[in-house]
């Protein structure tokens, strides 16, 4: 269910602000919103794993918290990254 190296680099390389960067908001974003939508597809197959869905509970919530961090120090970089990832606003 976790996202692969070759996943995770691609992934990293389309939102990194920088060659080096791995750690900016916009890529955990990114890598935390692909895991959300592997987990929630996952759930449609499983609907009693509970603790799967406690994780996906949990992986929103720090998405969300992400989100929130990125809108109050930056709005254009926000705007950018929730358009991109189509997520709502």
């Amino acid at each position: 269910m976790a996202l692969t190296v070759e996943e995770k680099k691609k992934i990293i390389k389309k939102y990194a602000q920088s060659k080096e960067d791995t750690g900016s908001p916009e890529v955990q974003i990114a890598l935390l919103t692909s895991k959300v939508k592997k987990l929630t597809k996952h759930l449609k197959d499983h609907k009693k794993d509970v603790h799967s869905r406690r994780g996906l509970l949990s992986l929103v919530s720090k998405r969300r918290r992400l989100i929130a961090y990125l809108l109050k120090k930056d709005e254009k970089r926000y705007k950018k990254i929730v358009n991109a990832l189509k997520l709502s606003k």
